[in-house]
């Protein structure tokens, strides 16, 4: 079991640090193939955004047209229990602001964010193995689909799990970050009190940099992480594409078999290269290799950037290559 301060989760590594990966490594081919995010390589197409998106403040009609939006495509009861935010990332950090210091576990190792943003926030933090070990906490969050491993739990436990917080006046909170293009069960329509369920839209649309996210939860939480948000959280653009882009059933159905085909061409390669492969979704793979720290040197010395884990040196994490050009480049080093 392993407690966090605020001095301990100070300083958290993350994919997509080019800057870094260019200064220590300067002879790396440019330009730098970015496997390092679990970011959809192929972006939803960006609609024509209207001037005045970028000349005036939101209006409320655009924000409750994207709350309708992201609802529908959710499967939340309604856009009352929806809240826009720029980016999961700040509810991450806004959730534990709004209860007083209490006692917090995460179910990992996962997604390290949760646990920094709530030991800065003054609550007691530990990490547990296994969903029993949630059982004592105040407050517990989970991340399902899992970062990095893919690990997921039937509907059924994650209800159960939100019912037991709920009963005792606790909160749940689950991370669904990646599961727009699984064949798993959200918890988004089974929202209630004592529970708050995150989603990402960057993610699944390739479009990271919009940054635009969602808190998904009974009315009376929501209106609270909505004020504590302040106004015009999310910009005009954001709402715009936002709205277009969740409303388009298509896409993301195409998206998920397509990029499911994607992560099992990934697996093979992966498994062809020496490394066993201990989970992910269908936007990274996540696998072990005897010779870890040395294949991603060799990999980075040619410009193709992965994510590792420092205190699993021999795992590393890889997100999908957008193109032919691409998936040759790292076909080359894995062999």
């Amino acid at each position: 079991m392993w407690r966090f301060s605020a001095q301990e989760t100070a300083a958290i590594a993350h994919g997509g640090d080019l800057g870094g990966l260019r200064k220590a490594f300067p002879d790396a081919p440019e330009p730098w193939l970015d496997l390092s995010t679990g970011i959809n390589p192929i972006p939803y197409p960006v609609p024509p955004v209207e001037t005045s998106a970028w000349t005036r403040l939101p209006e409320a009609s655009e924000v409750q047209t994207l709350r309708a939006a992201a609802a529908s495509a959710y499967g939340a009861p309604d856009a009352a229990h929806v809240v826009p935010a720029p980016g999961t990332q700040i509810l991450i950090e806004t959730l534990p602001r709004l209860l007083a210091p209490t006692q917090v576990a995460v179910l990992g190792p996962t997604y390290a964010e949760h646990a920094a943003a709530w030991a800065r926030a003054g609550h007691t933090v530990r990490e547990v193995a296994d969903l029993d070990a949630l059982d004592d906490a105040r407050v517990a969050v989970i991340v399902d689909p899992n970062n990095p491993d893919g690990r997921t739990f039937a509907l059924a436990e994650r209800r159960a799990l939100a019912e037991t917080f709920s009963a005792r006046g606790g909160l749940l909170v689950v991370d669904e970050a990646f599961a727009d293009l699984e064949p798993v069960e959200s918890l988004c329509p089974h929202v209630g009190p004592g529970l708050v369920v995150l989603r990402s839209f960057g993610k699944t649309y390739g479009l990271a940099g919009l940054r635009l996210g969602f808190a998904v939860a009974e009315p009376g939480i929501a209106a609270r992480i909505a004020e504590a948000l302040g106004p015009w959280a999310v910009s005009g653009p954001a709402l715009a594409i936002g709205t277009a882009a969740l409303s388009d059933t298509e896409w993301r159905a195409e998206a998920a078999r397509t990029r499911a085909a994607d992560a099992a061409r990934l697996d093979r390669m992966i498994v062809r290269g020496g490394g066993q492969v201990v989970g992910g979704t269908c936007l990274f793979r996540t696998a072990d290799f005897s010779d870890g720290p040395d294949l991603y040197r060799r990999l980075a010395a040619a410009g193709i950037a992965v994510r590792r884990f420092a205190e699993r040196p021999e795992r590393l994490r890889f997100g999908l290559p957008p193109d032919k050009t691409a998936w040759c480049r790292l076909s080359r080093v894995l062999k």
